[in-house]
């Protein structure tokens, strides 16, 4: 089930109208914030990933 552009005008216009502009803008703001902060902890995870098995423990 796709969505068309129809469908997303009005799930936009239903939430402005249910939470109010200055509200939904902050709601925006925080939701934009979350995922900046998920992207760099994936990145940074990325980046302390050891290589050739240095966290392997030989026998």
């Amino acid at each position: 089930m796709r969505l068309g552009t129809t469908e997303i005008i009005l799930i936009v216009v239903l939430a402005l109208v249910l939470f109010g502009g200055s509200k939904l803008a902050g709601v925006g703001k925080a939701l934009g914030k979350s995922i900046k902060d998920f992207k760099n902890e994936v990145k940074d995870d990325k980046d302390e990933k050891p290589q050739d098995g240095d966290s392997e423990k030989k026998a």
